[in-house]
C-alpha cells in the first residue's frame, strides 16, 4: 500500500507540473515550493510571496481536488487571508501536489505550486538473531556448523529500504541482502569462524533521505580436533629449559596450564624448568580447556624426559699417517642433547681443523683425525648434554706403526702353519696306527644267512673253555680278538621242526652240529 502511494504521488506531481507549465504559457506568474513534515506537525503551505498585496480570492487543490475548508468542523485545514493554506497536525495522507490559485487584481491572477512530503522514520530498529545465545554485554555467540537467522524490524513512512550488512577480520559485505519493507532475516547455513563479525541492519527512509542503523556482533566458537602442542627450547644455559603448549584453532582464547599449575587463559603458555627440578622418566604435561566448554573438551600433550645415552665403539685402533674416523650415535635424549668431542683427562674441546673434521650424519656424531701419529693416541670423549644432566662415551685410540702390523701378520701366518702341521702329523699317526685298534666288548652281528658273529675280548674273558680249543700264546705282543661263528637255522623253519622232535631228538642234533670256527684277527 505503501508503494502504491508514494507510485501515486509520483504521478500526481508529474501531472501537476504540467499543469503549472500550461499557466506559464498562459502568461500567470508562478512558484514552486517542496516542504515535508512529519506527523503531528504544523505546516503552512505558502502561495503569494511576491509582495504584500492581498488576494481577492484563493483557491486550493490537493491533487486535481478542490479543497473545501468552509464547513470543517476540525479546521484542520484553514485558508489564510494571504492566501496560504495551514495544515494542523499533519498525518499520513496529507503528503500529495497542493495548487494555489489566487486573483490579485481583474487583471492579475498568481499560481503556487507546493509538493508536500509526510513522513516518519526510520525507527523502533531492532536487530536479533536466532539460534544464538546472548552474552552480557549483547553480543550473540554460536557454534561451529550451526545455522542462525538474523532479522531486522522497524518502522517508517513511507516504506523503509532495509539492508544487512557484515565486517568481519577478513572479509566485508555492504550488502548481504536488501529489500523495502518493514522486516529482513537473514539464514546463515553451516556458519564457519569467517562469518564472525559484526553485522548492521540499514533502514533508509527514501523520501525524508533519513538512513538509521542497528548492529550486533555474532561470534562463532569452536574447538580444534587436533590435541594442543608440546614444546621444548634450550637456553643458552644448558641446565635450563623452556617448555611452550600452544592450541591453536580454538575460540575464545582457551585456558592452558603445565603440570599442576593453575590455568591460564591464552593461546601460548611458557614455563622454563630448571635441571634441579626436572628427573630422568619424568613426564611433563600441559592440559588445555576451552573457555566455555570447561573440562567437557579437555585434552593434553606431553612427553617423558630422557638422559643422553652416547653409544659407539669403546676401542679403536689405526695404522700411523693413516685417517681414522671415531663414531658416537645419540638418539635418547628428550631434550635432544648437546653432543661434542673432548680429548685427554682435561677434556679439550675439539674443533673443526685442519687436523680434525667433525660431521653429523643423522644421529651419528664423527671426529675424523687426518694423518694419526703416536701422539693422537689416547682416550676421546663424546660429550653429550641435555638440561637433565650429563654423559660422556669413552673410546680409547691405539696407534699401530707399519712394521708393528707386519710382525702381528708374519706371527698369524706361523700359527696358521703350526696348527695345520699338527692336523696333518695326527692324521698320519692315526693312519699308521689302524691295524692296532681292535673292536672292543661283545656283541652279535646277525647277517642275513642266518650266521652269527661273536667278538669275544681275549684278555678280559675266557667264554670257551671246554669246547673251544686254546689258541697258540700271543707272538706278537698285541692282544687277540676270538670270533666264534655259530650257524643258526632258519627261523622259518627251525621252531617248527624243533617242535615236532622229542628231547632225545633235539639232544642228538645239538652234538651233531658243525664245529665252531675261530677267526683270530
Amino acid at each position: 500500500m505503501k508503494v502504491a502511494a508514494t507510485l501515486a504521488l509520483l504521478q500526481l506531481y508529474i501531472s501537476a507540473t504540467a499543469e503549472l507549465v500550461t499557466a506559464e504559457v498562459s502568461g500567470n506568474v508562478s512558484t514552486e515550493t517542496a516542504l515535508s513534515a512529519s506527523p503531528g506537525d504544523i505546516v503552512i503551505l505558502p502561495c503569494y510571496t511576491a509582495g504584500k498585496v492581498t488576494p481577492v480570492v484563493t483557491t486550493w487543490t490537493k491533487n486535481g481536488r478542490e479543497i473545501v475548508t468552509v464547513g470543517d468542523p476540525t479546521r484542520r485545514l484553514i485558508v489564510n487571508p494571504d492566501g496560504s493554506l495551514n495544515i494542523s497536525a499533519t498525518m499520513p495522507g496529507d503528503e500529495g501536489i497542493y495548487l494555489c490559485n489566487s486573483t490579485l487584481s481583474v487583471n492579475s491572477s498568481f499560481l503556487a505550486r507546493v509538493l508536500l512530503q509526510v513522513t516518519s522514520g526510520p525507527e523502533n530498529v531492532s536487530t536479533s538473531i536466532s539460534l544464538a545465545t546472548a552474552l552480557s554485554n549483547g553480543t550473540f555467540y554460536t557454534y561451529r556448523g550451526s545455522s542462525v537467522t538474523l532479522r531486522c524490524s522497524g518502522s517508517s513512512y513511507p516504506s523503509q529500504h532495509l539492508t544487512w550488512a557484515f565486517r568481519g577480520d577478513s572479509s566485508s559485505n555492504d550488502s548481504l541482502v536488501s529489500v523495502s519493507g518493514s522486516s529482513l532475516e537473514f539464514t546463515i547455513q553451516n556458519i564457519q569462524p569467517s562469518a564472525q563479525g559484526v553485522y548492521s541492519c540499514r533502514a533508509h527512509n527514501p523520501v525524508s533521505n533519513v538512513t538509521v542503523n542497528s548492529s550486533t556482533e555474532l561470534l562463532v566458537y569452536y574447538v580444534s580436533d587436533r590435541h594442543p602442542e608440546c614444546k621444548w627450547t634450550l637456553t643458552q644455559n644448558i641446565s635450563l629449559v623452556q617448555f611452550t603448549c600452544t592450541w591453536l584453532e580454538v575460540y575464545p582464547t582457551p585456558k592452558l596450564r603445565w603440570d599442576m599449575g593453575p590455568f591460564q587463559v591464552a593461546d601460548s603458555l611458557n614455563v622454563t624448568m630448571s635441571r634441579s627440578t626436572l628427573s630422568d622418566g619424568q613426564t611433563v604435561k600441559c592440559t588445555a580447556q576451552p573457555q566455555h566448554l570447561g573440562s567437557e573438551k579437555e585434552k593434553s600433550c606431553s612427553f617423558t624426559l630422557e638422559l643422553p645415552f652416547p653409544e659407539g665403539e669403546p676401542m679403536v685402533s689405526a695404522l700411523e699417517a693413516s685417517n681414522v674416523t671415531l663414531a658416537c650415535t645419540e638418539t635418547t635424549s628428550k631434550p635432544p642433547a648437546i653432543t661434542t668431542w673432548r680429548k685427554g683427562l682435561q677434556l679439550d674441546y675439539i674443533e673443526s681443523g685442519s687436523k680434525y673434521i667433525l660431521s653429523l650424519e643423522g644421529p651419528v656424531f664423527k671426529l675424523t683425525i687426518v694423518n694419526v701419529t703416536k701422539e693422537d693416541e689416547g682416550f676421546y670423549f663424546c660429550h653429550s648434554e641435555n638440561p637433565l644432566g650429563l654423559r660422556e662415551l669413552e673410546v680409547e685410540l691405539t696407534v699401530k706403526t707399519a712394521s708393528s702390523a707386519y710382525t702381528g701378520a708374519v706371527i698369524g701366518i706361523f700359527i696358521a702353519a703350526l696348527i695345520v702341521g699338527s692336523a696333518v702329523i695326527i692324521a698320519k699317526i692315526v693312519y699308521n696306527s689302524r691295524d692296532r685298534i681292535c673292536l672292543g666288548g661283545f656283541g652279535q652281528v646277525e647277517d642275513d644267512s642266518g650266521d652269527v658273529l661273536s667278538l669275544v675280548e681275549s684278555d678280559d674273558e675266557q667264554v670257551f673253555q671246554d669246547a673251544v680249543p686254546r689258541l697258540p700264546p700271543i707272538t706278537n705282543g698285541h692282544h687277540t680278538t676270538l670270533v666264534q661263528i655259530h650257524r643258526i637255522p632258519s627261523s622259518d623253519h627251525g621252531d617248527a621242526e624243533t617242535a615236532d622232535t622229542s628231547p632225545q631228538q633235539r639232544e642228538d642234533t645239538i652234538q651233531t652240529e658243525e664245529p665252531v670256527q675261530l677267526v683270530e684277527f
